[in-house]
């Protein structure tokens, strides 16, 4: 029977092959025992001398790391495992030797690993790194369709920003003008006044000259936008959705986790209500606990991201920020005019922002004064506009940061092992 490393569950004491690659290997005299891994996961082969021939032992003790081959054994439960199996070999199988494999069970530097990045993300930890990003990609799916949202594709070439930044990668679009995406979320506000719910997943970039743990050049984004919801629903919504996300990983990434040696308490504590704080008093504790230098109007950085959420324990909102640190688009407050209605979620752990949203402007004749006041080319956002135009509504929505996210729930201290081929500040290879 042919199977996988993930389904060898369903077949103890029988007999299956399995297409792998060898990790790793050590040998006694009398016994050979392979790791082993197909992509779906990893498990030891044994191989014992008394039980084969003496070809088939000496082909294992020789056996070279990643090379390929089909093993065929007996599936056993085996308790010291934290697989919970492993597999009593009876034949192999080479179908590639490889040779000179340049990442060992030794210590490499971080350049050396990122240079091989095509073979690091073979090993353990970056296997289960990616496999908890899967587990929140698809979760992100059916969070949001069992919501009754509609997944929108928005174009990554686009003749404006949402941001209204110069942290734009420009290119030519035939005789035109063009930039690479940094949101969708512009085209997700129409898609939701056709569709009421939507939301974008897709690449975005940002030529952003940082080179810390928690940037990259090119990152995956999770947009949704709501028609006829305003900003405290959509509050609701957000920490809804990242509880989930804590717990299906917690569910169904138990191996992974335990592999990256994530503190699993940690995730279980990520449960709402979530804090709700204003700008105002966030600062208000941020001078309490000794950061003097902070003004009003100045943004939080990274130290004072962390001091906020290690107070809370939890993931905390920090709401209504000044209008000056914000885009244009969002929606002034109704009691004062110099903050938005808007909010950070900060996670905990030093791991910073991982949503950013807010309700949007849905006036027509203010959204026209504050995309003429941040200096941006009126015709450029004309179709923006006729949102506001033609049937208008209070809407919101946020965007969710995949790679910040990844690296938050799995543990892992830089974003750039979060995604298979990270785009750095000094890296386009491989």
């Amino acid at each position: 029977m042919k199977t996988t490393i993930a389904q060898v569950g369903q077949y103890v004491d029988k007999e299956v092959t399995i297409g792998a690659w060898l990790a790793n290997k050590r040998s006694s005299g009398k016994i050979a025992f392979l790791q082993l891994r197909d992509g779906t996961g990893f498990i030891q082969g044994v191989v014992v001398k008394a039980e084969v021939a003496e070809t088939l032992f000496q082909q294992a003790k020789s056996l070279t790391q990643e090379s390929s081959l089909y093993v065929t054994g007996i599936v056993r439960k085996d308790e010291r495992s934290s697989f919970g199996y492993e597999l009593t070999v009876t034949d192999l199988n080479v179908i590639h030797e490889a040779e000179g494999y340049p990442i060992t069970p030794k210590a490499h530097g971080t350049e050396f690993l990122m240079d091989n990045r095509h073979l690091w993300i073979r090993s353990k930890k970056q296997h289960a790194v990616m496999k908890i990003r899967n587990e929140i990609i698809k979760s992100t799916y059916d969070f949001f369709f069992s919501k009754g949202f509609t997944k929108l594709d928005s174009p990554i070439l686009t003749g404006s920003s949402p941001e209204g930044t110069s942290e734009l990668f420009h290119t030519k679009y035939f005789d035109e003008d063009a930039f690479l995406s940094q949101s969708g979320q512009l085209y997700a506000e129409a898609g939701a006044m056709a569709l009421n719910r939507v939301f974008t997943f897709g690449p975005t970039f940002r030529a952003e000259k940082s080179k810390t743990r928690r940037h990259l050049i090119e990152f995956w984004m999770i947009e949704p936008e709501m028609a006829f919801v305003e900003h405290e629903e959509s509050l609701d919504i957000q920490e809804e959705y990242v509880c989930y996300l804590a717990e299906q990983v917690r569910k169904n990434c138990d191996l992974e986790l335990d592999l990256l040696e994530r503190d699993k308490e940690k995730l279980a504590a990520i449960k709402g209500p979530f804090p709700r704080v204003t700008y105002d008093d966030a600062l208000e504790l941020l001078h309490e606990k000794g950061f003097d230098d902070i003004v009003w109007g100045d943004d939080f950085g990274s130290p004072h991201e962390t001091a906020l959420a290690e107070h809370y324990d939890k993931p905390v909102f920090i709401t209504r920020y000044p209008k000056s640190l914000k885009p244009f688009y969002m929606q002034p407050a109704p009691d004062r005019d110099d903050v938005v209605l808007c909010a950070d979620l900060i996670a905990p752990e030093g791991y910073g922002e991982i949503i950013g949203g807010s309700e949007r402007i849905h006036d027509y004749d203010l959204l026209k004064q504050e995309i003429e006041a941040h200096g941006l080319p009126l015709d450029a956002y004309q179709w923006y506009l006729d949102l506001r135009k033609y049937g208008s509504v209070p809407h919101s929505g946020f965007g969710l940061g995949l790679e910040r996210t990844v690296a938050w729930l799995s543990g892992i201290e830089h974003v750039r092992e979060t995604i298979a081929f990270p785009r750095l500040l000094n890296r386009l290879y491989p």
